[in-house]
């Protein structure tokens, strides 16, 4: 941890071996079919498949959405660090899993009425994040895979314009199905690849959910499965649509103890008793992004606004905690919390990314 020349704590780089590590823990789990815990509904005997035929792209690494974000950890990695020692394998595996025949096969699954909500919105967030992931590899390859997954990327657009008018009120637990996680990463897929229809249907429905919150019941949490934190989650999506004067008026409504850090809760990480347990482990992964929430929502204030050091010092606190839990030896943390630490290392490191691009006046 370095710290910037005002003496406060700035994000760690993520250094090469670093970076290997994280994928090589990836590759191990994304190439083990099983444990699977599948979403999967059943319509009758002859929906009975193991995970390889009904998800040919992704399977492994314990569920659907954990081996999707799992790939875009080994994409963002291979972009921040192409020379790894892993990347022959890592472009092998996206190879392998990244055809048509395969995608075609995942889109048929999609178009089954028992599968209408699946992975309702966490899923559909991380494969866009995946796809605009490849975008910003900007190599010959990235530019293929990324080619070869936009069906399945137009298909969970297509999912987003049919389900958010429709959803009345937004789902505000620390899991999966979190609405506010599901707008960030829609958000950020339409600014980077320039769909500005999917980034205005985010805005507008950010704005009715979310817009008018104050005094956020932030000392709530953490409830006992979070890996979100529903307060941060929020204001982590609406930093990225308000420029910085409004969302810092809004931020002081919705938290307005930052300054005296109050709630205490959310400025202190949260103890993990047993990484073991899949549900319990899940806390690692809220410190950790509990870590890149205060590291944007820093980056969203201005360096004279006191809150921007106290942010940054919960980040920092949080990304320790959560690290203690990365590569535990146990698979319910190992199969996913990897991707939560690089992406809690790497969040503001999209410097070629238009941010203010479709953002609200």
């Amino acid at each position: 941890m370095g710290e910037d020349p005002a003496g406060e704590p700035v994000t760690p780089r993520l250094d090469a071996q670093q970076a290997e590590s994280f994928a090589r823990l990836a590759l191990a789990n994304i190439g083990h079919e099983y444990p699977a815990k599948l979403d999967h509904v059943l319509s009758g005997d002859e929906s009975l498949a193991p995970p390889r035929a009904l998800f040919p792209v992704f399977h492994g690494s314990f569920d659907w959405h954990s081996c999707v974000h799992g790939h875009w950890m080994l994409a963002r990695l291979l972009r921040l660090h192409p020379g790894l020692g892993s990347a022959p394998e890592i472009r092998r595996l996206f190879d392998t899993r990244f055809t048509e025949t395969s995608v075609t096969c995942e889109l048929a699954y999609l178009t089954r009425p028992e599968s209408a909500a699946f992975e309702r919105t966490y899923g559909w967030a991380w494969l866009l994040k995946l796809c605009e992931e490849l975008t910003l590899l900007r190599t010959d390859d990235g530019s293929r895979w990324r080619r070869v997954l936009a069906p399945l990327a137009d298909a969970f657009v297509a999912r987003y314009f049919d389900y958010l008018p429709k959803a009345t009120y937004p789902i505000r637990h620390g899991v999966h199905s979190n609405s506010a996680f599901g707008l960030c990463f829609a958000l950020d897929y339409a600014r980077t690849c320039g769909f500005e229809a999917l980034g205005d249907l985010v805005i507008v429905k950010a704005r009715a959910w979310f817009g008018g919150d104050t005094d956020a019941p932030a000392a709530w949490e953490p409830s006992g499965t979070d890996f979100l934190s529903p307060s941060l989650i929020e204001a982590d999506l609406m930093r990225r649509m308000l420029p910085a004067d409004a969302f810092g008026e809004w931020l002081q409504g919705f938290l307005p103890g930052i300054v005296s850090e109050q709630p205490a809760s959310l400025f202190a990480p949260v103890s993990v008793s047993d990484r073991s347990d899949g549900y319990i482990v899940h806390l690692d992964g809220l410190n950790l992004s509990r870590a890149w929430c205060w590291e944007a929502i820093a980056a969203a204030l201005p360096l004279s606004d006191a809150r921007a050091a106290i942010a940054r010092s919960a980040a920092t606190r949080h990304r320790r905690a959560g690290m203690e839990g990365v590569a535990s030896g146990d698979y319910a943390g190992d199969h996913w919390l990897a991707t939560f630490a690089v992406l809690s290392m790497t969040a503001t490191d999209q410097s070629n990314v238009n941010l203010t691009a479709f953002r609200t006046p």
